[in-house]
């Protein structure tokens, strides 16, 4: 059944794209310049299209990095690149700076609110590809986002980097050695990938970097605390590789803590509840939020488009081969979408990483070259090439189909894969050049205070530290 109406909308898409003789290009919009959109793009550039990228930041960022700009391991322009600049050399490409806010499906129109108030606030296409990604979810608690950092997006990560080190300051200037322990302390809340990474960056941090820098502290004396929900950290990793994560974070000096769950957040602290129902209060002055995700609103702004209803965390359903069910010239992909399977018709939540986002989005290319030819696709099926996760220098497991490695030669995966798939080659030999320097020196030259300006002055307590969250990065 799920089959029959696959063939039904890709015979509708190609009667809908069938044009007189010259006519004008078939125009595809494609919304978010992140790893999706940006190989739906690529997988497009030599076809006989029209293409128009929209994104509300005129750059790309490769966001599994950013936690280490959080951290003074790289600089933010080292991560990203200019969408121009990748595709000065496409003429079928155009970019626009705007953020969309919504989108009309029968009259085939993209709403967005442009950079420059009086320019257009509409776009029009034949075939729209949308991958705006997600957010982290606080599971109703939306009081605790300000009061939390998050490495997501680049605002976000130099925003973490100003409050992880003004943490340090604050320190140095604190007599009260109760004090002086709760700015030296921070807790990471979410055991996955995410959470484990900024974690051992953090304890790498105050233990290789900073000692010798302060004269009335000893940053080796901070505490790093990861918290976990589950029985154990990285729970996507078999167990084994999660206990060899766990032994590496704690010879780091981290604090693992399974099996916590947060019940409350402060200015000053968190409350954590075991699973025997006791509760304990750590003083932190910094927290990270690296647990749970939810869905970009456009997700929900596109399920309603469609007549259909998101999920729980916000993901609209596509069908087999990606398209929101009822309109086939509307694509939706990366993690803000589950996938119907093809064979049984239930959707499925695929994982929210990277290699998704990249494989969905060289598939929507293919499907657009295909149903322009009148070429039948087969439904999309992702390949799971296996998971990696670091943890410190030399320090790292992975899970690559039942080869299950760990030490200098994940870490040496680990470095070759995120080499492979950061965009540019400038910024290749940058951050090979950086990581050799930092394995090296143990050194971090990235470790500027940039605070924004709207924070200056508010928000802070008698030592000038910042004790609230910056601005809010968008998706």
């Amino acid at each position: 059944m799920a089959s029959a109406r696959v063939t039904r909308t890709r015979r509708s898409l190609r009667a809908a794209d069938s044009r007189p003789a010259g006519s004008s290009l078939h125009r595809v919009v494609v919304v978010g310049g992140g790893f999706g959109g940006l190989r739906t793009v690529k997988s497009l550039r030599d076809a006989p299209v029209q293409v128009t990228l929209i994104d509300r930041n005129n750059y790309h960022l490769f966001q599994p990095l950013t936690y280490q700009v959080a951290t003074g391991a790289l600089s933010p322009d080292e991560i990203g690149k200019p969408l121009r600049a990748i595709f000065r050399g496409e003429p079928n490409v155009r970019v626009l700076l705007a953020e969309v806010t919504g989108f009309d499906l029968e009259t085939r129109t993209v709403f967005m609110r442009p950079a420059q108030e009086d320019c257009p606030r509409s776009i029009s296409y034949d075939t729209l590809v949308v991958g705006t990604g997600s957010d982290y979810s606080y599971f109703g608690h939306e009081d605790w986002r300000p009061l939390t950092l998050e490495v997501k997006a680049l605002e976000q990560a130099l925003e973490a980097r100003a409050r992880l080190l003004m943490a340090f300051e604050a320190a140095e200037l604190e007599s009260d050695a109760g004090a002086r322990a709760s700015w030296l302390t921070f807790v990471v809340i979410g055991g996955g990938s995410t959470g484990v990474e900024i974690a051992g960056q953090i304890a790498e941090l105050a233990r290789d970097t900073l000692p010798g820098d302060f004269r009335s502290i000893d940053p080796r004396a901070g505490r790093v605390l990861l918290v976990e929900r589950e029985a154990r950290i990285l729970p996507s990793f078999p167990p084994s590789l999660s206990s060899r994560a766990a032994r590496s974070l704690e010879q780091l000096g981290v604090t693992v803590l399974t099996g916590r769950t947060v019940i409350d957040i402060g200015p000053h602290g968190v409350r954590l509840q075991s699973g025997d129902g006791a509760t304990q209060r750590t003083p932190a002055r910094t927290v990270v939020w690296a647990a749970g995700v939810t869905a970009s609103p456009l997700a929900r702004s596109l399920a309603e488009a469609a007549g259909s209803e998101a999920d729980r965390a916000g993901r609209a359903t596509v069908e087999p081969d990606l398209t929101l069910a009822g309109h086939p010239d509307a694509i939706a992909i990366g993690d803000m979408v589950r996938v119907r399977d093809p064979d049984s018709g239930i959707p499925r939540v695929l994982p929210g990483l990277a290699p998704v986002a990249m494989q969905q989005g060289r598939y929507a290319g293919h499907l657009i070259r295909d149903r322009l030819e009148g070429r039948a696709s087969p439904p999309f099926r992702y390949r799971d090439k296996g998971s990696i996760a670091t943890l410190g220098r030399t320090r790292a497991v992975a899970d690559l189909h039942g080869v299950r490695i760990g030490g200098p030669a994940a870490w040496a995966l680990w470095l070759a894969v995120h080499l492979t798939y950061l965009i540019g080659f400038e910024n290749r030999v940058i951050v090979l050049v950086r990581w050799g320097y930092n394995f090296l020196t143990h050194g971090r030259a990235a470790r500027w205070i940039i605070r924004a300006p709207e924070s200056a002055g508010e928000g802070r307590d008698p030592s000038g530290a910042l004790v609230g969250a910056g601005g809010r990065a968008n998706d």
